[in-house]
């Protein structure tokens, strides 16, 4: 017994194989644009990568040359002979400000003199105040 296709059922063959190939079509489409924007991704993600060695905004260079003008603003304004200082204690960007302890026995009484300077690094400006230490 053979089986027998309603006749609506072969019209419908062609226009079901022409949406097909459409599809296929859409879809290769679709991987071309993906294929795009994924070739100028890679190529900007190149371009930044091979820029960012120039960036040297927080350089070593730049770190010693901070650190070397808030140490002789300090100690310049301290008064101190021949201080002793920590290295700077740099804080976030929000407080800008950098931290050195210098300490120097007095000429006068050989007592030890304790002073805390805060270094503004957008104005350049020191603030100095004696410190002791708890129990002291």
């Amino acid at each position: 017994m053979t089986a027998r296709f309603p006749q609506s059922f072969v019209v419908m063959l062609p226009s079901f194989l022409a949406i097909n190939k459409a599809s296929r079509l859409g879809v290769v489409l679709n991987d071309i644009r993906s294929f795009e924007v994924l070739k100028t991704t890679f190529a900007s993600t190149v371009a930044l990568l091979s820029l960012s060695q120039f960036a040297s905004a927080s350089s070593d260079s730049a770190w010693s040359a901070l650190s070397a003008k808030a140490n002789g603003t300090c100690i310049g304004q301290s008064r101190m002979v021949s201080p002793e200082a920590t290295a700077p204690v740099v804080f976030d960007d929000a407080t800008g400000k950098i931290a050195i302890l210098l300490r120097e026995k007095s000429a006068k009484s050989k007592k030890l003199v304790n002073l805390i300077c805060l270094y503004d690094k957008k104005s350049g400006q020191a603030s100095i105040a004696e410190y002791q230490w708890l129990g002291q």
